[in-house]
């Protein structure tokens, strides 16, 4: 099973504008206007970095863009969730209503759909649930059913399921659903009915859970990796993942979104923050 088609991304990256900020207990939906640009496929990214204020240290030294998950693309707005993680995200966190925001994207291949008559499972970790929520969007409007399975760290991470619709929860601390990971949610789904596509996004550990998990059962998994990032069009090698089989896969051009049969592990480096 390959991933989707890329849509071509414009050369250069563009100024947009913050139309809205949404609160998500400690996450954040930043929505940009940019009703000129390419839709984009669930799974894809985009490269962001703050118009103003780029930057830190002696000299205020730019930083690198930040690869971001596309998490929803509605009347002409892009939606980005956002966890503040270190300095490029605290930045990010801080725009509001009306500031600006340099964009290149959408970037890298995303999900593809399930085949006849199989069923979606779609599981997320964290910040890493952003593309799924896309993912559901488009798969829904298709007229195909979703079992939506989160897991999240502790209560305060909690309101970030909002994305998403009708999910099962997972907490590590127990304060909210299931008390462990999400990937016992998932084990027990695929136990009860193995005819699925998993699609996932979240913490390197969790894929990794996700991938071998599937590999055992036989089960189908697309892994949404969310490797650092330097430039986002497969130039500077700063993002690779090693192949089954041998080789290296750029995750920026060859994923984001990469076939869980087509990696021997994820890698430590590979997921969304914690």
């Amino acid at each position: 099973m390959s991933s989707t088609v890329r849509p071509a991304a414009p050369f250069g990256r563009r100024l947009l504008t913050v139309t809205r900020v949404e609160e998500l207990g400690v996450y954040r939906v930043l929505r940009l206007g940019d009703g000129d640009g390419p839709v984009p496929a669930a799974g894809q990214f985009a490269m962001l970095s703050a118009a103003e204020r780029w930057g830190g240290g002696e000299g205020e030294r730019p930083f690198l863009p930040r690869a971001l998950s596309i998490a929803r693309f509605q009347a002409g707005e892009a939606h980005y969730l956002l966890e503040d993680v270190g300095p490029g995200t605290e930045r990010l966190c801080e725009l509001g209503p009306g500031e600006e925001v340099w964009v290149s994207g959408p970037l890298g291949r995303g999900f593809a759909a399930p085949g006849p008559g199989r069923r979606a499972i779609l599981a997320g970790g964290g910040v890493g649930i952003a593309p799924l929520a896309m993912l559901q969007d488009q798969l829904e409007q298709a007229g195909l059913q979703t079992t939506v399975l989160l897991g999240f760290r502790d209560r305060d991470r909690v309101p970030g399921a909002g994305l998403l619709r009708e999910a099962r929860l997972a907490t590590d601390d127990g304060s909210a659903g299931h008390h462990g990971l999400v990937t016992e949610l998932l084990a027990g789904e695929l136990e009860r009915d193995p005819r699925a596509v998993v699609y996932a996004c979240g913490p390197a550990g969790m894929l990794e859970g996700v991938r071998s998990l599937c590999e055992r059962m036989g089960v189908a998994s697309q892994l949404a990796l969310e490797a650092p990032m330097a430039c986002g069009f497969g130039a500077c090698y700063g993002c690779v993942v090693p192949r089954r089989g041998g080789g290296y896969l750029r995750v920026c051009v060859d994923g984001p979104v990469i076939d869980g049969e087509e990696l021997e592990f994820v890698e430590a480096h590979a997921g969304a923050p914690t």
